[in-house]
C-alpha cells in the first residue's frame, strides 16, 4: 500500500459523504441499544474525541495504526482497547485540537506531527454518556511512542493490512454488570478484543475504504 495514496484517497473520501449508522450498527452489541444513535443525546452528552492515526513503521515497509490498552480504573472502560482520545478540555478549541492533544499526551506523538485528514461520524457511548468524533490523521515519519502509564496499560500497533483483513472479525458472549448478555461482533487485533464504540469506528473507517478501493 503506498503512503501518499492512501492519505490522498482517504482525504477525499472524508470530506464526502460519510456511511454513517448503517456502517456502525455492522459491529454494534446485540441486541443494538438504540440510546447510540439518539441525537437529542449525543447533544445533552459530554464532548470527547479520538484519533486514528496512520504512520509509517520505523522500516517504511508498512502503514501501522496504534491503539492503546486502557490502564485498570474505576470505570466502565477499564482495561478495554481503544482510540487514543478523551475528553474535551475547556483550553480545547475544537474536538480536532482534543483528538490531538489526548493522542500527545496518551502515547507522546506531537500533534505538529500530525495532520488531520477529516473526521467520521459522531457516536454516543451510553455507559459513560460521551459523544465522541473520531478524527483521522497521519504522520509522514515514523513516531516515537512514549506512553503515559497512568492512562495506558500498553500499546498495540496494528498494519493496515491486518485492520482490512476480514478474517479479524468475530464474534462473542459476554456478561456484562447485573447480570446483562450481548453478542458482541468485535476485532481480533494482536490477540486483543477490540469492540463496542472502537469497533463501531473501525467498521465505519472500512467501510469508507473500501468504497474508495
Amino acid at each position: 500500500m503506498d503512503f501518499i495514496k492512501l492519505v490522498n484517497s482517504l482525504e477525499r473520501s472524508l470530506n464526502g459523504p460519510l456511511p454513517g449508522r448503517s456502517a456502525q450498527e455492522r459491529m454494534a452489541p446485540m441486541p443494538l441499544e438504540m440510546e447510540r444513535f439518539d441525537e437529542h443525546q449525543m447533544i445533552n452528552a459530554r464532548k470527547g474525541a479520538v484519533l486514528m492515526l496512520l504512520c509509517p513503521s520505523e522500516d517504511r515497509k508498512s502503514i501501522i495504526i496504534p491503539f492503546i490498552k486502557r490502564a485498570t480504573y474505576e470505570g466502565v472502560h477499564s482495561g478495554q482497547i481503544a482510540l487514543p482520545g478523551g475528553k474535551k478540555d475547556l483550553g480545547d478549541r475544537d474536538l480536532g485540537e482534543t483528538a490531538l492533544r489526548e493522542t500527545e499526551e496518551e502515547i507522546g506523538v506531537s500533534r505538529k506531527d500530525i495532520q488531520i485528514l477529516g473526521n467520521l461520524s459522531d457516536l454516543y457511548i451510553p455507559p459513560s454518556n460521551f459523544s465522541v468524533r473520531p478524527f483521522i490523521g497521519y504522520s509522514s515519519e515514523p513516531p516515537i511512542f512514549e506512553i503515559d502509564e497512568r492512562e495506558v496499560d500498553r500499546l498495540i500497533i496494528c498494519s493496515f493490512d491486518e485492520l482490512t483483513d476480514e478474517a479479524i472479525i468475530k464474534k462473542k458472549g459476554m456478561n456484562l454488570a447485573g447480570g446483562y448478555k450481548i453478542q458482541a461482533p468485535y476485532y481480533e487485533i494482536n490477540e486483543e478484543v477490540v469492540w463496542g464504540a472502537t469497533a463501531m469506528i473501525l467498521s465505519e473507517f472500512l467501510t469508507l475504504w473500501k468504497e474508495i478501493k
